[in-house]
């Protein structure tokens, strides 16, 4: 295994994520169930190692959810690194379920989110669930516009039986934000959002002043890359990978911003978390600022 104190990922600083601090720098674990999230994995002796090297790395944040695979993710984290870390958080999401298709299915009524939550306590073999996020499917990678009350206030009962800690929300809108946060606390969003892909860059500056962490999923595109010839120019002049230097931007962008690019690559994992450790000049975040007014058009 190569020497992974030689990665340092809090060079990219740390904030604080549902009462603890965290490193910027975190995993996420879809990647790690099979084809389309489905089903178990290519190599699960991997995909065990891949969880091990991310803790071994000082990741402290790894966000998973007991829909990808189903289960798999989830069982996958508590085979390997059950007992957790006490500086741990595994943040999970709430509000779909998977068809025997493989199919994306909204479920977000009282009974299917306490049954969510359940699965995911049992899964990961844990009393209480750090922090769990309600997922809306809106358009799938982007929200619509709706109410969240009903849903939200039953995670928010959920709190107050103690099995969550803390609440959040992914893809959702400024206005829902503000709908949630008077029914309940909510310590982070995560929405899509990258380099490319920049609808919510006035919703990150707004979190940032309520002191609210923005976890961006997508980070390196998802399941269709990022291609630019600008982060690929800034990249090669940096020294990086198109995909670190596309990371580096985003741990640039504001403070508030954690990061939790998945693979169940060991290679990929590296290259990911060297990210943190590279600084992007002024002149080349004005030229990764300019990719996405190109792609408005």
């Amino acid at each position: 295994m190569t020497d992974i104190t030689a990665i340092d990922i809090t060079a990219a600083g740390s904030f604080v994520l549902g009462g603890r601090t965290v490193n910027r720098m975190g995993y996420g674990a879809m990647q790690l169930a099979g084809p389309g999230v489905f089903g178990p994995p290519r190599d699960r002796a991997a995909a065990l190692t891949v969880l091990r090297e991310v803790v071994a790395s000082g990741v402290n944040h790894i966000d998973t959810s007991d829909f990808y695979g189903p289960h798999v993710t989830n069982q996958l984290i508590r085979e390997a690194l059950y007992p957790y870390p006490d500086n741990l958080v595994i943040v999970t999401k709430v509000g779909a379920v998977r068809g025997e298709d493989a199919s994306w299915n909204p479920a977000i009524a009282p009974a299917d989110l306490t049954r969510a939550v359940h699965d995911n306590l049992r899964n990961l073999g844990v009393d209480a669930l750090d922090v769990v996020n309600l997922r809306l499917m809106g358009r799938i990678h982007g929200p619509s516009e709706g109410s969240l009350e009903e849903p939200f206030a039953a995670l928010a009962e959920l709190k107050k039986q103690g099995l969550i800690r803390h609440l959040g929300l992914s893809n959702v809108t400024s206005a829902q934000v503000a709908e949630a946060r008077g029914i309940a606390e909510v310590v982070c969003v995560q929405n899509m959002y990258n380099v490319v892909h920049r609808e919510d860059d006035a919703l990150i500056d707004q979190l940032e002043d309520m002191g609210i962490a923005y976890v961006p999923f997508f980070p390196l595109g998802g399941f269709t890359p990022l291609q630019s010839s600008t982060l690929l120019d800034v990249a090669r002049g940096i020294g990086a990978t198109p995909m670190q230097a596309a990371l580096a931007w985003l741990l640039r962008r504001a403070p508030n911003i954690l990061l939790i690019p998945g693979t169940s690559s060991l290679h990929h994992l590296r290259e990911n978390l060297r990210a943190a450790e590279l600084r992007l000049s002024d002149e080349a975040m004005a030229r990764l600022d300019a990719i996405v007014e190109k792609n408005a058009h």
